[in-house]
């Protein structure tokens, strides 16, 4: 890499890493190095009146530290937490060579190497629970400075905290901000409580295809690609739906995947083209029992996570305490608007959102007009834990029709904090009703609807040989974990959220510059000195350049021989 690519922190780390070398020192060692202990876990299991003190094999991460002559005191970051490290020169430099700490340890060392220390744990005189080293083990070095935070006068200064760059950088983010890991943690506890229940329900985890040739069981729109050996277009799954209830009729009892979905539609604060869905399936029942199941499910989730069956999130208390509040959807939009959609045709509906002040088009049927009066007045106003019930059949191109209440279906959506956060169904299982919901789907998209469903003739295929009585259930691993752990964000938590590629400086070629006179070498060094472009260069003070250029070249030992002022002018006149 070149040196002028380097910030000063980043060349002197460089240089340590030779240093080290020289001295016989592998700042990248390939052996294992056997731990034993991790900090936290030291901490808890401390007892002062113990006859002898443990002895501990522990590494991690140089946090900050302390150097006090002939000893020094270091904070140590491991996987579960922070420790403090007492060393001393003579412990850790048995014989006469010195070197270990009065050079690796004092000078070679930064802020974001791994070590490994060998010692015993102790209490120092201001009572905090420590390790006194042994031995010292130098097991990577850090090529980048990390952003510390530093503190004067009670204002702390260098936080991490851009969103820009934590969800950009996520894995400096983990190391520097307390706080980050649990988010993930918590949603690696959200997802094993739930694997727990389906398993101890006797239910099976599986996996289907992630391309598909026809993007079905939601509406949604999917992401393209193109098979170059089939020569033939597949889509990026937007649901996993129509493939687990293919394992229904092949006669599972109960299957579930947790997996990722992709839908190239908005991205938005709670919204990610790329999200975690969890899709379960069983049959022989019917919506009713999954809401009771999936309330039971939830608040054994939140007890997981939080200790209780309550969370905060935006400031307001939410309880997953079952049971939760059942509300027909025509009641939400009478009981918020005030109007009764209940045999209403699709003109009318339109007429209502027109009094509504709404903006709607023509390529918009019945279900989808609903959808947006309810998405419009009464989504945002459930915050507890709400199951919305019995769904037009236009909104529900997969759902049995309700067995009392004719154009309505047997689905609920759970609105949480204003937002859904799973969707379930009593399945259709009729083949010819199933044949007739695709086909009404398909005049959807005739009129515009790029949402609409495809008809996926294998699926009709499946069901035409039989799928049991079913319900299924679907809920989106980032939003409930986003509620679970009190995030407003859904970037906060996804390790690695889908982001605009980073902006890179324009810069002119090496050519452009050579054509206003500057040698090839000298390119760099300008560039350098903030000129990316040779434009940059027109209106400034020859003599500025030059100062800039030759203080490069000297910081840098760069070792080139100075162009003078006139030189410098007569380039600015070329341009």
């Amino acid at each position: 890499m070149n040196v002028l690519e380097l910030s000063e922190q980043e060349i002197i780390r460089r240089n340590s890493l030779n240093e080290m070398r020289a001295l016989g020192i592998d700042p990248y060692p390939a052996a294992e190095y056997k731990t034993n202990a991790f900090s936290t876990d030291i901490k808890d299991e401390f007892k002062d009146d113990e006859s002898e003190p443990r002895k501990v094999s522990v590494a991690g991460r140089i946090m900050g530290r302390r150097i006090m002559g002939k000893a020094s005191f270091v904070e140590l970051q491991d996987s579960k937490g922070r420790i403090q490290v007492y060393i001393t020169r003579d412990d850790i430099c048995k014989d006469e060579n010195k070197d270990l700490y009065n050079v690796v340890f004092k000078r070679l060392l930064d802020i974001g190497d791994f070590i490994g220390i060998e010692g015993f744990v102790f209490r120092t005189q201001m009572g905090e629970i420590s390790i006194h080293a042994q031995e010292l083990t130098v097991l990577s070095k850090s090529l980048k400075p990390l952003p510390i935070v530093k503190y004067k006068d009670g204002v702390a200064y260098d936080k991490f905290e851009d969103p820009e760059l934590r969800y950009r950088q996520r894995y400096v983010d983990l190391i520097v901000n307390d706080g980050v890991k649990e988010t993930f943690m918590k949603r690696s506890t959200i997802i094993k409580t739930m694997r727990a229940v389906f398993d101890e329900a006797g239910y099976t985890e599986v996996e289907t295809p992630i391309l598909q040739s026809i993007a079905g069981g939601a509406s949604a729109r999917p992401f393209v690609t193109h098979h170059n050996s089939l020569d033939i277009p597949l889509y990026m799954r937007i649901a996993t739906e129509l493939y687990l209830k293919r394992l229904i009729v092949g006669g599972f009892e109960g299957v579930y995947e947790i997996g990722k979905n992709f839908r190239n539609e908005g991205m938005d604060k709670t919204h990610n083209p790329e999200f975690t869905c969890m899709e379960l399936y069983v049959q022989y029942k019917d919506y009713n029992w999954m809401m009771d199941f999936t309330e039971k499910m939830l608040e054994r989730i939140c007890i997981a996570v939080n200790g209780c069956a309550e969370t905060v999130i935006d400031g307001k208390t939410i309880s997953f305490k079952a049971p939760y509040r059942r509300l027909p959807i025509l009641e939400a939009i009478q009981e918020k608007t005030g109007y009764d959609l209940n045999d209403k045709s699709e003109e009318e509906i339109r007429e209502v959102c027109k009094a509504l002040n709404m903006e709607i088009d023509e390529t918009m049927g019945k279900g989808k007009l609903i959808d947006e009066i309810f998405g419009e007045f009464c989504e945002g106003t459930f915050i507890q834990p709400t199951f919305i019930t019995d769904y037009p059949v236009e909104m529900s191109p997969l759902t049995k029709m309700h067995r009392s209440k004719p154009g309505l279906t047997e689905r609920f959506e759970l609105m949480v904090n204003g937002k859904e956060l799973a969707n379930a169904y009593s399945e259709l299982n009729d083949p010819i009703d199933q044949e007739e919901r695709f086909i009404e789907q398909m005049r959807l998209a005739d009129k515009g609807d790029d949402e609409a469903m495809l008809i996926d003739q294998d699926f009709l295929r499946a069901l035409q040989y039989g799928m049991p009585p079913t319900s299924g259930i679907g809920i989106g691993i980032d939003r409930l974990t986003m509620l679970m752990t009190g995030n407003a964000y859904i970037q906060e938590v996804l390790f690695f959220p889908q982001m605009r590629p980073e902006k890179v400086t324009p810069k002119d070629s090496t050519a452009k510059f050579m054509e206003i006179g500057i040698s090839e070498d000298w390119v760099p060094v300008i560039q350098k000195a903030g000129y990316n472009l040779v434009s940059d260069m027109k209106d400034v003070n020859p003599q500025k350049i030059h100062m800039d250029i030759c203080g490069i070249n000297k910081k840098y030992k760069l070792e080139l021989t100075n162009p003078t002022v006139e030189q410098v002018t007569e380039w600015i006149s070329k341009i």
